[in-house]
């Protein structure tokens, strides 16, 4: 008897001329279907980025408290004091930097690093205690802000209890000894070993406490990539389950999206703009980045824009000398480009001085025109849903012009936002048309209120370093 080749599993062919459902040909038409649909699922896209941001996040502007330097007192209580101002100046997420006791064994200058933990349960006395910052939280909660940790889950002080209490959960060097970081010079710290679970459920739990009994809403982990990333995503799902929390990682890479970070660093963004403004670069230096970004990272993540923040202040240089007269351009752009924008305490006053790291060294605040940019900035944000963050926002299109190596220019749009920007990187005044048709149509400039109508002939010429951002009518 001539055999019959099945085109679907064996199993799946007896279940149904055992059930006497059909025909051989029927049966065949229905593996065939069957197959065809296992087929077809192998094909469908699975997306990327697993987790879901917290919808305040939606339009966030990051605002980076250096407790220590941010107010004369250095104290969360003083610190309370400036919520209001920083209301009005358009953050919606304040990241402390970390807030427990400094180790004293190899301690740095006479304060220390605050990156130094001594207890991760505790607080830092020279800030004040937990119920100042409970009050914190709850008075930046009721500006409608929120509030994150910055987390250090890679190494401890010298000093700090589990080095007595668990020395199994610390990498030792080739000589058996407690080891910094190689390579850096951490001399103030000791790594951990994350190969010991006991480590990894301990290290959760204390953030799980900040969270719950202490009121955080979410952390930002200091050198993510120096924990292993499966840490991490577990600990995202632990945190979530309390409340939606928003965490920020020190590193620059797509796999922290998928399931622990909502956003991550992006120092080649920072190092473009910095060569471009030095005259090492010209303006194809961000357009590999740009590549990169819609290519590389899904549109769901957040990658984390500014000029400055406390390790570049303190050891590269000011944003004045890392930007010089290219630095409101570049606070325009990480503004207005893809991205979440991020400030560091005294940005806004224009802060001139490299604060110090290990010692008290207050900011000197002031009136700034810096300020008024940034508040308009931050209101421009909130009202241009094309500028919103990850896919609440649109994607960068860029408008071809005729001057590529000094003009970048691209549209940012949706069914209830268009955004034209133009940026001139470059130390020369330009003279610029533009390609195709995107960019057509009636404008109002948005620093100038202006109105704008652009087509197939129109010019712009652009004074040094200058920019022009264009709201659609």
């Amino acid at each position: 008897m001539q055999s019959i080749q099945p085109t679907a599993p064996i199993w799946l062919l007896a279940l149904l001329l055992l059930s006497g459902c059909a025909s051989t040909s029927t049966v065949t038409n229905d593996t065939n279907s069957a197959t065809k649909t296992i087929v077809d699922q192998r094909y469908q896209p699975e997306p990327y980025v697993k987790l879901t941001h917290p919808q305040w996040s939606r339009d966030a502007v990051i605002y980076q408290i250096n407790t220590r330097q941010f107010t004369q007192e250095g104290t969360f209580v003083a610190a309370q004091q400036q919520l209001p101002r920083l209301k009005k100046l358009g953050v919606d997420i304040l990241w402390l930097m970390p807030i427990q006791p400094i180790g004293e064994v190899n301690r740095k200058g006479s304060l220390g690093s605050p990156y130094s933990i001594k207890d991760f349960y505790g607080v830092n006395p020279e800030f004040g205690n937990k119920q100042d910052i409970k009050a914190f939280i709850a008075a930046a909660h009721q500006q409608g802000m929120y509030v994150i940790l910055d987390w250090v889950a890679n190494h401890t002080a010298w000093d700090n209890a589990l080095v007595q209490q668990h020395p199994d959960w610390y990498i030792r060097d080739w000589k058996g000894d407690f080891r910094p970081t190689p390579w850096w010079d951490w001399s103030d710290i000791i790594e951990l070993d994350y190969n010991k679970p006991a480590l990894r459920h301990y290290m959760t739990d204390a953030m799980k406490y900040w969270v719950r009994e202490i009121g955080f809403d979410g952390f930002r982990a200091d050198v993510a990539g120096f924990v292993p990333l499966d840490f991490w995503n577990n600990v995202r799902q632990e945190l979530d389950e309390i409340k939606p929390v928003f965490m920020l990682a020190e590193f620059e890479g797509r796999d922290f999206h998928a399931q622990a970070f909502d956003a991550t660093y992006s120092w080649t963004w920072h190092q473009a703009v910095h060569a471009i403004a030095s005259g090492h670069a010209d303006v194809n230096k961000l357009y590999v980045y740009y590549s990169w970004n819609e290519k590389y990272f899904p549109q769901q993540v957040m990658r984390m824009l500014g000029t400055s923040n406390h390790d570049q202040n303190a050891w590269e240089g000011t944003e004045f000398e890392m930007f010089g007269e290219a630095l409101p351009a570049a606070t325009v752009l990480s503004f207005v480009s893809e991205g979440i924008p991020m400030l560091y305490n005294g940005q806004e006053a224009a802060n001139e001085k490299r604060l110090e790291f290990f010692e008290k060294d207050p900011i000197v605040w002031r009136e700034h025109v810096n300020g008024v940019l940034y508040q308009k900035l931050s209101q421009l944000k909130k009202s241009q849903s094309a500028l919103w963050n990850s896919n609440w926002g649109a994607r960068m299109i860029p408008v071809h012009n005729s001057r590529p190596k000094q003009i970048l220019s691209f549209v940012r749009q949706n069914d209830n936002s268009k955004v034209f920007a133009v940026f001139n990187l470059s130390a020369e005044p330009q003279q610029v048309s533009f390609k195709e048709h995107l960019f057509h149509g009636l404008y109002s400039e948005y620093f100038s209120n202006d109105s704008a109508e652009f087509s197939d002939n129109s010019m712009l010429t652009l004074p040094a370093w200058s920019y022009r951002v264009y709201i659609g009518r």
